[in-house]
Formats: C-alpha cells, sequence, structure tokens
C-alpha cells in the first residue's frame, strides 16, 4: 500500500513539477517567497482535489471525466500562450511582471490545471473504498517537493537564456496540455494501433 501511494503521489505530482519547471525558466532569481508560493498553491490544490474527488465520484464521474481533458489543455495552453506574449513584449517595470507571475491569477489556473488529475484519484479511491487521508496527504507532500525542485531546477537554466527559456516554458505548457487532450481523445493509442 505505501508503495502505491507513493507512486501515485509522485505520478500525479508530474504536471506540477513540469509547470513548475517553466515559472523557473522566467525569473532571474528564486526566492524563499516564490518556492513557498508554489509549494502552497501546486501542493494544496493537489491535496484539495482528491478529497473533491472523493466527495463528487457518486454524481459527477462520467461527466467530468469527459471533458477534463478539454478543462487542462485550455487551462494550459491559456497560461502558455501568454508567457510566449509576455516573453515577446517589451517590459518596462521587470519587478512588476515577476510578482505577478506568482500571483493568484497565474498561481490558480496552473493549480486547477495540474490537479484535475489529482481528482481522478479521489474518485478512483472512492470506488475501491479506500482510505483518503493518506493519500491526500502524500499527493500534497509530493507535490509541493516536486514544485519546488522543478523551480529551482528551471530558474537554474533560465537565468543565463531568460528570453528563449520563457518562450521555451510557454511552449512546454502548451504541448503538455495537447498531449493531454491527445491522450484522452485516444489519439496516441490510435497511432500505435496504425504504426504497430
Amino acid at each position: 500500500m505505501l508503495f502505491e501511494m507513493l507512486a501515485i503521489s509522485l505520478g500525479v505530482s508530474m504536471d506540477a513539477f513540469a509547470v513548475s519547471i517553466s515559472k523557473g525558466l522566467s525569473i532571474r532569481r528564486t526566492t524563499a517567497r516564490q518556492c513557498l508560493t508554489v509549494a502552497l498553491w501546486l501542493g494544496g490544490f493537489q491535496a484539495l482535489f482528491p478529497l473533491f474527488g472523493y466527495f463528487a465520484a457518486a454524481g459527477f464521474r462520467s461527466y467530468i471525466t469527459s471533458i477534463d481533458h478539454w478543462i487542462i489543455f485550455g487551462l494550459l495552453s491559456a497560461l502558455g500562450v501568454n508567457m510566449i506574449r509576455e516573453a515577446l513584449a517589451v517590459q518596462s517595470d521587470e519587478k512588476h511582471r515577476v510578482a505577478s507571475s506568482f500571483g493568484w491569477r497565474s498561481m490558480l489556473p496552473l493549480a486547477i490545471a495540474t490537479s484535475i488529475d489529482a481528482f481522478a484519484v479521489g474518485i478512483g479511491i472512492s470506488v475501491v473504498s479506500e482510505g483518503i487521508w493518506p493519500i491526500i496527504i502524500s499527493i500534497g507532500i509530493m507535490t509541493a517537493a516536486m514544485s519546488v525542485a522543478g523551480l529551482q531546477i528551471g530558474n537554474v537554466f533560465g537565468a543565463r537564456w531568460r528570453k528563449p527559456a520563457q518562450i521555451c516554458g510557454g511552449s512546454v505548457l502548451i504541448l503538455l496540455g495537447l498531449e493531454i487532450l491527445l491522450d484522452h481523445l485516444g489519439f496516441f493509442e490510435a497511432l500505435r494501433s496504425i504504426l504497430f
């Protein structure tokens, strides 16, 4: 049970890790406040969404799983396009831009987009009737740690090549959203059946 719980926690934290790398690419230097912000937003939402999924499982399971990929695609694509737009725009106030990228308007959509899979985990847990609290704690802690690590990793690579790195980070968000959408629509499975 412990191994499965850690594997699930690591798995659902990967989107937050990728998003955090993208965030880290766009800043000059990480601060403790930025690390805490990313950890609380992404880790907190990843911990809350399984709880929501657990309690909403009875009535909404088929509806949520039928549209979750579109929600994720829309949120990540919009954030990616905005990140690229900011990289290409002339910014007169660098400090304001960096601060706003960690504000609630930026962090809320990221937190929601990266937590949809955790919502599905909560639905799954309700189906197999396992306890929800250990997995919630595990997911929250793992995601917070992976988010801080991603922010630091992105920052190491982004400090030197700031503008191209920010464009790359935005592109990663768009591609991540597209990959999730295509996977849920069965594109990769169909491609595998054609090729193999």
